[in-house]
């Protein structure tokens, strides 16, 4: 080892009663490890939170979707399914999507409604998400979203149907009466999910062939077209495939995955999670101030050492590397413990859920917790950056 280590090493593990430095020393060790720890717990929980939610928009969001690139529908007969599964799909369903008026009673809203063929549960697994009613889609039946259903203040089992209006196209509102102006059809609320609050307040989903009806479209003209691929089949690749596969239909259709069908909440996820790495990471270095200090301290306090070492004929810039090796020590021995105790804080937040979400309508009961290597990785590298950065130039500035 060489005498610059050995030097720091010492210096660091003192004993003797006169280690105010040390203790300083000791506080600064203690106070990277803690942020470094926190900087693991809080990203851990917020990838738990956020698979949490990506899980709830798969929902209703397919692996892969096939959409119109212009216009609002298109024709599945254009589509041959053999080359889609040759493609690495397994199965599919077909999907209209419309903004509706719905009346039950003397309440209303303004709805998305989305009719879907009986592919779609085994596509989403909605089906095992209601929190009352029953799964059931046939031609005068609908499943309602959780803040929907309380606004138009339905009650189960359902004592009249719902009023489904949808305006006719090529006309417009002005001086028509409602039977003009709209279709009009009527289908019972049977069940209500809670999944999500986007799609709670926004969603009624009925069957295919009932929103057709009122859009007048034939049997095989669809908004979109979900996949669901086979296991193991890549997701990027499988899109690329699918693309390929579609270039020569009549109409220009585009492959979107969850990223293309979310953009905006991915968008927001990683920007947050950005910013999650940029505060914690100013409380990591508000938290380098103490070993700043420390090393100060240590320098002025250590004038007579320095002085010796000086007449023994060590140079200058070997002072400062052992000074800058005690720093250095102390960010690694912080870190490495920060990584650990976070570690062991979201392992045992796994197994037991120590934390608990409190008293309300929660997916989970307790906060849930993702650990990623990628974190552990990131966060070493940025604590050690950073702290590494305020010891060299506390080391640079200080008279040695």
């Amino acid at each position: 080892m060489k005498i610059e280590a050995l030097i720091a090493v010492r210096y660091l593990f003192s004993r003797k009663q006169r280690s105010v430095v040390n203790v300083i020393s000791w506080i600064s060790l203690i106070g990277l490890m803690v942020s470094t720890m926190a900087l693991i717990i809080v990203l851990s929980v917020y990838n738990g939170i956020g698979n949490i939610t990506k899980s709830l928009f798969n929902t209703f969001d397919s692996e892969l979707v096939i959409e119109p690139a212009e216009g609002r529908t298109f024709h599945t007969s254009e589509i041959d399914f053999q080359i889609l599964r040759n493609a690495g799909v397994e199965n599919f369903s077909r999907i209209v999507t419309e903004t509706a008026w719905v009346t039950y009673g003397q309440n209303q809203a303004i709805v998305k409604l989305r009719g879907v063929d009986s592919n779609y549960a085994a596509l989403t697994g909605i089906d095992t998400l209601l929190n009352m009613g029953e799964y059931r889609l046939d031609g005068n039946s609908m499943i309602v979203g959780g803040q929907i259903f309380h606004e138009l203040g339905i009650r189960l089992p359902a004592v009249m149907s719902a009023a489904v209006h949808i305006p006719k196209r090529g006309t417009t509102s002005m001086g028509l009466t409602m039977d003009q102006a709209f279709n009009i059809g009527y289908a019972y609320p049977v069940a209500s999910f809670f999944i999500q609050q986007d799609l709670d307040r926004q969603y009624v989903i009925t069957d295919i062939a009932f929103v057709q009806r009122l859009m007048n479209y034939t049997p095989d003209e669809v908004s979109s077209l979900a996949l669901k691929l086979k296991t193991g089949v890549d997701v990027q690749k499988a899109k690329r495939s699918v693309a390929q596969s579609l270039s020569h239909s009549v109409t220009s259709l585009v492959v979107k995955d969850r990223y293309d069908q979310q953009p905006l909440y991915y968008k927001i996820y990683n920007t947050e999670r950005f910013g999650i790495y940029l505060i914690l990471s100013l409380i990591v270095l508000i938290s380098t101030l103490s070993l700043v200090a420390s090393l100060s301290l240590l320098v002025i306090n250590k004038r007579d050492d320095i002085f010796i070492l000086r007449s023994m004929g060590m140079e200058r810039r070997d002072l400062r590397k052992a000074f800058l090796a005690e720093g250095l020590l102390i960010c690694a021995l912080a870190t490495v413990a920060g990584l650990v105790l976070g570690f062991i804080v979201c392992f045992l937040q796994q197994q037991f859920g120590l934390v608990r979400m409190g008293d309300g309508n929660f997916v989970v009961s307790a906060f849930p917790i993702a650990m990623r290597a990628v974190d552990f990785f990131i966060t070493f590298i940025l604590v050690m950056a950073i702290s590494s950065l305020s010891v060299a130039l506390t080391v640079r500035r200080a008279r040695i």
